[in-house]
């Protein structure tokens, strides 16, 4: 299935790839080879067994506007996506308070994960079962810093019109009270998160203006390291809250989307200034991830590099079936990056072929390729691991009592193996142990 993809071996792969591995290793092979070859083949067939029926795992969301399904939609705010031609290619046609022209990135997650889209936490279908399937927080326009996106309140009204941060976080421990206290640990433990933060603390705080608050305050460098620094704080109050899978998307394309190429650029070249805010930030979000984890003693986080994703598809949007990766396909002016997406908006017949739905946010379409390499993408997109395989291991190797089969990740030239005696080839001698199997390979 390609380098990058996770695979899940039956047995008869096993035995091909096994037979393959030692018949390729040595030219001769004695009794005694053949002999261990039939006893490791007699024991992955043996452990390995019919694939795990598992429900699908709760799914939260927190975040901006690349995730909110529509909490926005129950405020006053302009940071909002409740008109045409938001929506439009949605079974209803309608908006659904999603920045985009049909599915966001958590509604694509939650396709992978067998379960319907998680509805906004302010809904007011949120009740009963619905709970169980998880909640989406997110609010567009918000940020890392809570100063970050005031100009999306009314006028007159204060910041409290899009829901910050700490506020996603307060709803999130209000969720977890209105369902029973096991049933919520339960639930929070074993849920996957996804997190988007980072994008609004440049575009929408840092170089708003060119005499913006916090430019004058910090150089780019410190700035950066201001919201390291903050971001920290988050991940650890997730962790207090009961969360142990979280996927963090990077900053994106600072640079490169429609809004910006309208201001910054005359002939489709991407804002220097906002790609080197996105250079900065994206390895150090990476060295975070890594720095907490290991605080942490497990791979609690993971950091999808959304930049480099993005970056693919504008940088060669045929390669990937697209036509279009610097006009939005909805907007005004130049690059369409101009204002909202209105009904009175220039609006592109085929959604498909553009990367850019709006100004800032995907497509459908471009959602789909980006959800696709955080499924299976390889070290450079996500790490410590993709979302395939954070599936896999949770649900058949996480606490050790289920072991059947193996999963292995086979990634630009090397090759992980997760799994039980069948296909250990000497981790337990290693670590000490002396009750083991003592099955002899070639090397």
């Amino acid at each position: 299935r390609g380098l990058d993809k996770p695979c899940l071996f039956s047995p008869f792969k096993i035995v091909t790839i096994t037979i393959k591995y030692f018949f390729s290793s040595s030219p001769r092979i004695s009794g005694m080879d053949i002999l261990w070859l039939f006893l490791g083949l007699i024991l992955v067939i043996s452990v390995s067994g019919s694939p795990k029926v598992n429900q699908p795992r709760s799914f939260f969301v927190f975040g901006d506007s690349l995730v909110d399904n529509g909490n926005n939609n129950f405020l006053l705010t302009y940071a909002r996506a409740d008109m045409p031609p938001y929506g439009i290619d949605t079974p209803s046609h309608r908006p659904n308070g999603r920045f985009s022209n049909g599915l966001n990135i958590p509604d694509i997650i939650s396709e992978h994960l067998g379960s319907e889209p998680v509805l906004p936490y302010l809904s007011p279908e949120m009740t009963d079962k619905k709970l169980l399937t998880g909640a989406n927080f997110a609010s567009a326009g918000i940020g890392i810093l809570n100063d970050t996106g005031f100009q999306f309140a009314t006028q007159g009204l204060t910041l409290a019109n899009i829901l910050r941060m700490s506020l996603q976080i307060e709803y999130f421990k209000e969720y977890q009270q209105r369902i029973s206290e096991k049933q919520a640990e339960e639930l929070v433990n074993k849920a996957l998160v996804l997190v988007s933060l980072g994008g609004n603390d440049f575009v929408n705080n840092y170089y708003l203006t060119p005499f913006s608050a916090r430019r004058q305050q910090f150089a780019l460098p410190n700035y950066v390291a201001l919201l390291i620094s903050e971001y920290r704080k988050i991940m650890m109050t997730l962790y207090e809250s009961g969360v142990r899978r979280a996927i963090l998307l990077g900053s994106g394309p600072l640079g490169c989307a429609p809004a910006e190429l309208a201001i910054h650029s005359s002939n489709g070249e991407c804002a220097a200034e906002l790609q080197a805010a996105a250079e900065l930030f994206e390895p150090q979000l990476v060295q975070l991830v890594q720095e907490v984890n290991a605080e942490l003693g497990d791979h609690v986080f993971v950091a999808a590099n959304t930049k480099l994703m993005h970056h693919n598809i504008i940088t060669d949007p045929q390669a990937f079936g697209f036509e279009n990766s610097k006009t939005a396909c909805c907007g005004q002016g130049p690059f369409n990056g101009l204002g909202l997406c209105t009904p009175w908006s220039s609006l592109c017949e085929n959604r498909d072929k553009f990367v850019f739905w709006d100004a800032f946010h995907p497509t459908e379409r471009a959602s789909r390729y980006i959800v696709e390499q955080m499924m299976n993408g390889a070290d450079e997109y996500m790490r410590p691991m993709n979302i395939s395989t954070i599936m896999y291991l949770d649900y058949n190797i996480g606490d050790g009592k289920d072991l059947n089969g193996f999963w292995c990740v086979w990634r630009g030239g090397h090759l992980s193996v997760y799994g039980g005696s069948a296909i250990d080839r000497g981790s337990w001698r290693r670590r000490g142990f002396k009750d083991r199997w003592r099955l002899r390979w070639k090397a």
